[in-house]
């Protein structure tokens, strides 16, 4: 098990009706904890914990031993496949990761993949030391991101993996936080692989947890919600708002991953673009929170699951470096679109996060198109102005409208300097 360090942490358990608990941790023998169950047998308390070390700890409450307890730093890891998938499935040279993946001090937690109706106290789950075994059972972007993170601070890790493949943010969400028009919005396709109705996933991977102290969570999820795009920005600050509420800390830090681009086929081009954009409005209105974008680790947009994680966990984590730990991270966002001028037949796009230096990739920029008056978009030239962008199309005189990617599956090849991509937009 890992604690989060320097925090005063809930713990909680059952004994018999109105009895009483006493709780000594072996950081601090002198102050003991000592609280009474209630009429249920139900209790709990806080222990205030110290800063990391890297020492194998005890708890006892009352006859019970929790030993090996570890003080460091706690992330909750969730979403769907992206974030559930671990080394087994494809991951790039993912035996070669696994192999080498002996970290005593990155402790990994597993939820079972259940669903409930209701909100359940109780989940089935253990705390193991990040060994090859465990590590192939776990979420491959979870873990690269632990890894990431203990690189850099070397204090211990732990991750709770609580990720289903194939689940719409709905069902993370707890139902007492539907507004009436969230539930007529929600996604609540019929299927019997995955939980398809609002707050049954949340109901037994995530209650269970509360209020167990979290550094921050890390979430890839969204291609299951791509149809309903229009919904998502506002499902993601309300199950962000409610985990945090639930969790204690109003400003909990929650980083997640921009859905890559994929061909859908099925669905007009720009399902996935609109999901795309609705992540980056939350990304932009919500604080504590930040999106990386991987459209440069695609190699396949027929494969929905990108084989190169280790890059998904190292931006998440430098996200955290930079954010929650005060760290010294150079360009770890990458640029999103600002604004558009227009000189003549010319665009000219700014962005956000303006001192990354803009390169491109291929002989010329790919991925951008314009419109005229007429709303109708072209395929249009661009060059690195500066820290800028200027786009225009032969017949287009006065340009009114400009994309990037803003489709399924376009994957770009503009990047700063650093190796970040631009992000996808539509100019309007």
């Amino acid at each position: 098990m890992v604690l989060q360090q320097n925090a005063q942490v809930p713990i909680w358990g059952t004994s018999a009706p109105m009895q009483q608990v006493t709780i000594i941790a072996s950081w601090n023998t002198k102050d003991t904890i000592r609280t009474i169950s209630d009429n249920m047998g139900e209790w709990r308390a806080v222990l205030k914990t110290p800063k990391a070390d890297l020492a194998a700890h005890t708890i006892r409450c009352n006859d019970l031993k929790i030993s090996n307890v570890m003080l460091g730093e706690v992330w909750l890891c969730s979403g769907q496949s992206n974030m559930e998938w671990n080394v087994n499935r494809g991951i790039l040279n993912g035996e070669q990761e696994a192999a080498a993946a002996t970290y005593p001090y990155i402790r990994i937690c597993r939820v079972p993949l259940r669903a409930s109706n209701t909100p359940q106290n109780l989940v089935d789950v253990k705390w193991e030391s990040c060994t090859p075994e465990s590590m192939r059972a776990t979420s491959a972007v979870g873990f690269f991101f632990a890894r990431s993170l203990y690189k850099e601070l070397n204090v211990p890790i732990g991750i709770i993996s609580s990720a289903w493949g194939g689940t719409p943010a709905e069902v993370w969400i707890p139902e007492e936080f539907f507004t009436p028009d969230m539930l007529k919005n929600a996604v609540t396709e019929t299927n019997n692989w995955r939980p398809n109705k609002p707050a049954k996933a949340y109901n037994q991977m995530i209650h269970p947890l509360v209020p167990f102290t979290l550094a921050g969570v890390i979430w890839y999820q969204g291609e299951s919600n791509r149809v309903w795009a229009a919904h998502y920005d506002n499902l993601m600050k309300v199950l962000i708002g409610s985990w945090r509420k639930l969790f204690g800390n109003a400003k909990l830090p929650f980083y997640f991953v921009q859905i890559a681009p994929f061909n859908y086929a099925q669905n007009k081009d720009t399902y996935a673009a609109e999901l795309r954009e609705a992540q980056q409005k939350t990304a932009d209105e919500l604080a504590n929170t930040g999106m990386v974008v991987v459209s440069d680790l695609v190699d396949d947009v027929r494969n929905i699951h990108p084989i190169n994680k280790q890059d998904v966990g190292a931006r998440l984590s430098k996200f955290a470096l930079a954010e929650v730990y005060g760290k010294d991270v150079k360009d770890y966002k990458s640029p999103t679109f600002r604004s558009m001028t227009v000189r003549s037949d010319r665009a000219l796009i700014t962005f956000n996060n303006p001192t990354a230096r803009l390169i491109c990739t291929g002989s010329k920029i790919e991925g951008f198109v314009i419109a005229g008056a007429d709303g109708v978009f072209v395929p249009a030239d661009a060059k690195i102005v500066g820290n800028q962008i200027e786009v225009w199309a032969k017949g287009i005189e006065k340009p009114t409208q400009v994309r990037y990617c803003f489709d399924d599956t376009t994957c770009g090849n503009l990047k700063t300097e650093a190796g970040l991509p631009v992000a996808p937009f539509r100019s309007k």
